[in-house]
């Protein structure tokens, strides 16, 4: 059985004149994904990197969120320097967000296996609202004929410490709470809330063809409860990786994944929300990812697997 998404965004919007984004960051790729929520990790993997990252939530509820991201990272002329852009497209019904940011980090060598990184993430987000595009039971309502587009800058910090089998980061990635207003006569405004990020993680080796990689992802933000993702994954010959998550308070789900080469990897995730209302009328959601890493910039530097 399907049901229209845009009805609880009608209700969202009758109940409450501004609509708070809570628990923005939502991927049980995470750990792929680190340079979407931290500047901190840019050139950490030293190689140009690219990853991109499509989610399908909420599987046959029409209007569900659907989020896509692309990150791009590398090293830059010496080693304690990093760079890096990312572009997240999240569509919510006729609500479409886009952000679009550049990475800075410098990276400090505390010994000769460790590395603090230290960054800043600006950049811009688009808010495109098409209120006029809800199927309505009074299709005059004045309340839902406006339409247009809203742009506000932002910025946010990182932290990241990594040695050569573990890894833990806090950041922020938008600091400023702006209020973004489609269209000349706005009828809802999108409230941009300050989130805080926790991600760690650390690879054991098991023996010589199995090693086990547990991560965590800790988001906080005002208004919404303290959310924490658990995944253990199982790698079996620095290829395949086997693994299953944990989300709070919301979903519970499994990865796989597999290095088509030592430079490309790919990995599909699945999740399956537990706690919503809506929990009989949706399918799950479906994550794919894909990362690349170009060996181009200084191939003599890479000095050790990168786990992370």
């Amino acid at each position: 059985m399907k049901i229209s998404f845009f009805k609880i965004i009608v209700l969202c919007v009758l109940l409450q004149n501004t609509l708070f984004a809570q628990q923005d960051a939502m991927f049980t790729h995470y750990m792929y994904n680190t340079l979407a929520v931290n500047p901190a990790y840019a050139g950490s993997r030293d190689a140009l990197t690219l990853t991109a990252l499509n989610r399908s939530q909420w599987v046959g509820i029409a209007g569900a969120p659907l989020t896509q991201t692309i990150t791009a990272h590398t090293p830059f002329k010496k080693d304690n320097i990093g760079i890096g852009a990312s572009i997240m497209n999240d569509k919510l019904g006729p609500i479409n967000n886009t952000a679009l940011y550049f990475d800075f980090a410098y990276r400090l060598k505390i010994d000769k296996k460790s590395t603090l990184s230290m960054g800043l993430k600006a950049g811009l987000n688009f808010l495109n609202a098409k209120l006029n595009q809800l199927n309505l039971d009074e299709q005059n309502d004045q309340s839902f004929q406006n339409a247009g587009a809203s742009v506000a800058p932002n910025f946010g910090f990182g932290l990241y410490y990594s040695r050569d089998r573990f890894y833990a980061g806090l950041s922020t990635p938008r600091l400023l709470q702006n209020n973004l207003k489609p269209g000349a006569q706005p009828t809802i405004a999108l409230r941009e809330k300050r989130h805080y990020f926790m991600i760690a993680g650390y690879q054991f080796k098991i023996n010589e063809d199995i090693e086990m990689k547990p991560t965590t992802f800790i988001k906080v933000t005002a208004g919404a409860p303290v959310e924490m993702d658990l995944t253990a994954s199982i790698i079996w010959k620095k290829f395949l990786h086997l693994g299953a998550m944990f989300r709070t308070g919301d979903a519970f789900g499994i990865l796989a994944g597999y290095n088509i080469t030592e430079q490309l990897l790919l990995s599909y995730a699945f999740d399956w929300s537990y706690g919503l209302q809506t929990v009989r009328y949706n399918g799950g959601s479906h994550e794919i990812m894909l990362r690349y890493d170009f060996i181009i910039i200084a191939p003599q530097k890479i000095r050790s697997p990168r786990y992370f």
